[in-house]
């Protein structure tokens, strides 16, 4: 990456600035604008999340804030209420408060005098969230919105649940926010007060996974904030941004189909990073393509950016399995609008371990089952990649062993797909709560399977995810699978293969007794969306190489771990998958804070007993400097029986070494269908 001093326009940042909400809280920023902003007013753009400004996101903060104000925008990085150095205390991701606050703030950036009243929201993950939340109340000042690695739908396409399958995610994710949200302000920013702020946070943040393991089917609880409930609410142009490594690619397209107001869509190969820190690579100069959006929708500028294809999309090419790439071969493609009307729809029949086009003659096949042994998915990787260590899907023949395999004949041409995958089968199961995880893998010629994309379905949300019905033992259903939108090329020589499980442990949390499934092949099919590749794919504009201003300078104390290990215990037949997740101890050398992040996560489970699985999970977080040293410590552990899932919590906060605040939970949540 180039790293950039000097810019159209000089500079100047301003930390330290205090934003008073209707309540009375003040809520902590960091503005970055042109040196001349109050002789001649700029647009402001915002990003608006809880991840602690002057210490956590600082790097990534000073790299891309200083960029837009320095082509002529004021940058405001702003700490959510409760978190980082703002007052008061975070009870929970995008709640009425937060966004009440966030078009406040709008209100206020539109108002200052360095501002020309137009504002523009960027973010990436909770930011991406809250920037489509936020437009959708329509604050009149808000013109544009960038949303990278977010979703319009915080229930089946979030970190919580997937197809009504609670994602291990859910667990995971909730034990970083209960560490962060543990965390005090800084004494520098905030003063003497600092002490008492920790402690409303300690007191009053609670235990998040408690209440969203509650809430485990689409309820009142999830349908706020998930702006796929109206979308029309949302008015103002929004560009949508993820990669296919990420987890939240799918609401690019459902954006780009379903939003009315001028929408951009852009996917590449990457995890979960904006794409100019984008792994797996290719990364792109993602800050300019911002700022070409940024021109025209909040100067007025032609930029071109509207002229160019509503879709570009990275059409991965064919690769060996592995847990992690530098970088994933392929080619950018784009689409004028979505649907496209350049994509068909190819039906593919499943046989006995065949998959044949439905033009082709078929006889009726026997029914199959499968009872997969409970370790089927320890190749699944991460629901949302972070490139932080192994955590992508590693080679399908370990899980395919445990699951009904489907295979084309070798193909004779090559066969390019782009969208969603649907899966339909006729199907029956021997207990009333059952899920079925499906995957369409590239067979490569040496035998090695690459996952492409991937799906699960809670059967007892077959016709919904509001009100689940139990399944009735025996009886033949047709439900419908929804794979992950995916861009893949498939060479020819190699197989397509669709493969079928009863478990998909750990990626999401096993039905509460083994299940064994029934499939009719003959009646069930694979639906692909191909798309033919065209000479208009060479002619998109080139991205540029990806750019930004200085970092902030770092020294390394303590060397981060990153990593993945899978324990077989032989002599008891109990195996784990324990993820290490440590960014070490730094320094950041411009305000002498000494960071410290340590995680570790470990997922069990016993022979093929359902419910011998457990989740735990513990995190220390600690910020050093002379004269301030405080720690938190908090550990979760999970585990189930057949009608309850049981949580076991402890949080605990050192200053100076010595404890200075304890407190446990230890509950239980009855599961509904789950």
């Amino acid at each position: 990456m180039r790293r950039l001093r000097i810019f159209p326009k000089k500079v100047r940042e301003i930390d330290g600035v205090w934003i008073t909400m209707a309540d009375g809280v003040r809520l902590a920023a960091r503005i970055w604008m042109p040196d001349d902003a109050e002789a001649e007013p700029v647009p402001a753009i915002l990003e608006y999340i809880p991840y602690r400004k002057s210490d956590h996101t600082r790097a990534r903060d000073d790299l891309n804030h200083p960029y837009f104000a320095g082509h002529g925008y004021a940058s405001v990085r702003v700490d959510i209420r409760g978190s980082g150095d703002s007052e008061g205390v975070l009870t929970d991701e995008y709640t009425i408060q937060e966004l009440d606050d966030g078009v406040r703030i709008i209100e206020w950036l539109a108002s200052q005098p360095w501002c020309d009243g137009n504002v523009g929201m960027i973010g990436i993950s909770w930011g991406g969230f809250n920037g489509l939340q936020i437009a959708a109340l329509q604050p009149e000042a808000l013109k544009a919105v960038i949303t990278v690695c977010s979703t319009d739908d915080r229930y089946a396409d979030d970190v919580h649940y997937m197809g009504g399958c609670m994602l291990l995610d859910n667990l995971s994710w909730a034990s970083v926010m209960f560490a962060g949200n543990a965390s005090p302000p800084d004494p520098a920013v905030v003063g003497d007060n600092w002490r008492s702020m920790w402690l409303d946070r300690l007191k009053g943040s609670g235990l998040w996974l408690d209440q969203w393991t509650r809430h485990q089917h689409r309820d009142p609880f999830w349908k706020h904030g998930s702006v796929c409930e109206d979308f029309s609410r949302i008015r103002c142009p929004v560009f949508a941004v993820s990669g296919w490594a990420d987890g939240y690619s799918n609401a690019v397209f459902r954006l780009l189909a379903r939003l009315e107001s001028p929408c951009k869509g852009l996917i590449g190969p990457w995890s979960h990073r904006y794409p100019h820190l984008g792994e797996a690579g290719p990364a792109i100069g993602f800050l300019q393509e911002s700022l070409r959006w940024w021109d025209y929708w909040l100067k007025g500028e032609e930029t071109g950016v509207m002229e160019e294809p509503a879709l570009r999309a990275w059409m991965l090419d064919s690769i060996a399995p592995a847990r992690r790439y530098d970088v994933r071969p392929g080619r950018w493609v784009g689409e004028t609008g979505w649907p496209s009307a350049h994509i068909d729809e190819h039906t593919l029949v499943l046989g006995r371990g065949t998959l044949t086009g439905d033009d082709e003659p078929r006889e009726e096949q026997d029914p199959q089952q499968i009872c997969s042994p409970l370790k089927t998915g320890l190749m699944a990787g991460k629901w949302c990649s972070y490139a932080d260590g192994p955590d992508l899907a590693g080679d399908q023949r370990d899980d395919d062993a445990g699951s009904l395999v489907f295979d084309t004949a070798p193909l004779a041409e090559p066969v390019e797909i782009l969208g969603q995958v649907v899966v339909e089968l006729e199907l029956a199961v021997d207990r009333p709560v059952a899920m079925i995880a499906a995957r369409l893998n590239d067979v490569r010629p040496d035998g090695s399977v690459t996952r492409v994309t991937y799906g699960v379905l809670n059967l007892t949300h077959r016709d919904g995810h509001d009100n689940p019905v139990p399944l009735v033992p025996g009886e033949r259903y047709r439900i419908r699978v929804t794979l992950n939108d995916i861009g893949q090329h498939f060479p020819a020589g190699h197989r397509i293969r669709l493969s079928l499980s009863t478990s998909y442990w750990p990626l999401t949390w096993p039905s509460p007794e083994p299940v064994t499934l029934t499939v009719w092949p003959s009646a069930s099919a694979v639906r692909l969306p191909v798309r033919p590749p065209r000479d208009s794919d060479r002619k998109l504009p080139k991205l540029a190489p990806p750019t930004g201003s200085m970092p902030t300078p770092n020294t390394v104390i303590e060397p981060g771990d990153n990593d993945w290990q899978i324990v077989h215990e032989l002599a008891s037949g109990r195996f784990h998958l324990d993820v290490t997740d440590a960014a070490g101890v730094y320094r950041l050398e411009n305000t002498g804070t000494q960071i410290e992040q340590r995680g570790t996560e470990r997922y069990s489970a016993t022979g093929d007993d359902v419910l011998s699985v457990s989740g735990e999970t513990r995190w220390t977080l600690g910020f050093h400097r002379e004269g301030w040293s405080v720690r938190t410590h908090t550990y979760t552990h999970m585990h189930v029986d057949a009608n309850y899932f049981y949580i076991r919590a402890t949080l605990t906060a050192e200053e100076d070494g010595e404890a200075v605040y304890h407190d446990e939970w230890n509950v239980s949540v009855p599961r509904h269908h789950v």
